[in-house]
Formats: structure tokens, C-alpha cells, sequence
């Protein structure tokens, strides 16, 4: 995954998401950035059209082609 690729946010880890997170569940953004999440993971920050943005582990998220 690359910034500027647009994506689908296709799962959630974690069920108990917050709020906010599991709104976007379906939903299409734009990565924006990159973070580092526990020491060992990468997080993808996904803005979205209503100029939102949430960071999800890559494995949630799935390049629109």
C-alpha cells in the first residue's frame, strides 16, 4: 500500500471499535500517511470524502482498483 492509493475499509480487528472506526466499515478514503501502531505494526491513515480520516492495520483495508 502507498499514500495517495485509494482503498476500502473491508474488516475491523477488532470488534469493539470504536465509534468512529465502525462507521467506515464499507466505506472508501484515501491514504494519507502511515504509523507506526504497537512497535511491530504499520497502520494506514485513510482520509475519507467527508475530510474524516482514521488510521486501520493494513490487513482491513483493501486497494480499490
Amino acid at each position: 500500500m502507498e499514500i495517495g492509493q485509494v482503498v476500502k475499509v473491508v474488516r475491523l480487528r477488532d470488534p469493539l471499535s470504536s465509534f468512529v472506526t465502525s462507521k467506515k466499515l464499507g466505506k472508501v478514503g484515501t491514504i494519507t500517511d502511515f504509523k507506526i501502531t504497537d512497535g511491530m505494526g504499520v497502520g494506514a491513515v485513510v482520509k475519507f470524502d467527508d475530510n474524516s480520516a482514521t488510521w486501520f492495520f493494513e490487513d482491513e483495508l483493501e486497494v480499490v482498483q
